[in-house]
């Protein structure tokens, strides 16, 4: 079968030789009708993060049909479509039984330390799959996971219909965060440096932030660069709330005098928790309270991966990789 296999950093190679997987008593097989490239995926193409082999099959977010169930799956059928989630914690271990499964330490993760998800057929064990209904656009089911990501964050934070929230970054997971916000009742205001970012943000609903002197209850920061961290400290109103869902290894320069005064509290917010967050998300998706597939801007066929890669690294919105014979 075909897959994208990252053979060295920077690059991805369509392989038409693939080996099949082998589905388990407790897997399902799926074949695979598209696949979203999100920024933990750079990651991996730059080799910034690490995978344990190469040639290795990247991606994560991924929506297909069954074709075929182990012998020991009751609640799945051939034909239906599914969403993956690509984080299999163990729910064994004191995280999981406190069911913050985020943070198992034994975690396993497509597309990280399990093969990836871009390929015709993937395997993955039958709990992790969450069937969507089949007049749900597949564009939207694309984007489950990121908005797991986003709306997990948004409600560990807390936000208040009517409540102005400021989106730190507007890349892909900005902007699923300002609609997440905006499924909540709040108001998300967006800043990022990018204007066509920026620009797309306000397209699909948000306010772009203009008042200097404006201070924000709620502030999530989505960038991850070491300054935003100073800058969400500086936006948020006495007694507020940030979300932290960027992330760098680079130290940032934030007084805890200033987070100690104002009586601030830092969330750090990690994917999501098992199983809460793909079903709030995709109740919100069946509610039609949210389309997230707007989002997506630009579709690639499997053989142009590479192209997708670079191109989502630069363009605002998402990309995406069709790879079922019809995808749009």
């Amino acid at each position: 079968m075909r897959a994208v296999t990252l053979a060295a950093p920077d690059r991805l190679e369509v392989r038409d030789d693939h080996p099949e997987p082998e589905c388990g008593p407790d897997d399902v097989l799926v074949a695979v009708w598209g696949v979203g490239v999100c920024g933990s995926d750079l990651a991996v193409v730059s080799g910034r993060r690490a995978v344990p082999a190469l040639p290795w099959v990247i991606g994560h977010e991924a929506v297909g049909d069954v074709v075929a169930v182990g012998a020991a799956v009751t609640d799945r059928y051939v034909g239906q479509r599914i969403v993956v989630e690509p984080n299999f914690p163990c729910l064994r271990c004191e995280s999981c039984r406190a069911g913050l499964t985020a943070g198992c330490a034994h975690r396993r993760s497509l597309g990280i330390n399990e093969p990836g998800v871009l390929a015709e057929r993937i395997v993955v064990p039958a709990r992790f799959t969450w069937p969507v209904d089949a007049d749900l656009d597949p564009c939207d089911a694309l984007c489950v996971e990121p908005l797991a990501v986003a709306l997990s964050a948004v409600d560990r934070v807390g936000v208040e219909p009517g409540q102005r929230c400021l989106v730190i970054g507007a890349g892909a997971q900005g902007q699923l965060v300002s609609l997440a916000v905006r499924a909540r009742g709040g108001i998300p205001v967006v800043t990022d440096i990018n204007t066509e970012r920026a620009k797309l943000a306000v397209e699909l609903g948000a306010e772009q932030f203009a008042r200097n002197d404006e201070r924000f209850a709620v502030v999530v920061e989505t960038s991850g660069a070491p300054s935003t961290l100073a800058e969400a400290v500086s936006r948020t109103a006495h007694g507020g709330s940030i979300a932290l869902i960027g992330q760098s290894e680079t130290p940032s320069s934030v007084r805890t005098f200033d987070v100690v005064q104002r009586r601030l509290t830092l969330h750090g917010c990690l994917i999501y928790d098992h199983p809460h967050g793909f079903a709030a998300t995709l109740e919100l998706l069946r509610a039609g309270d949210v389309r997230p597939g707007r989002l997506l801007r630009r579709r690639f066929p499997l053989g142009d991966s590479a192209a997708a890669f670079r191109t989502a690294a630069v363009s605002p919105g998402k990309s995406w990789i069709s790879i079922a014979e019809g995808a749009r």
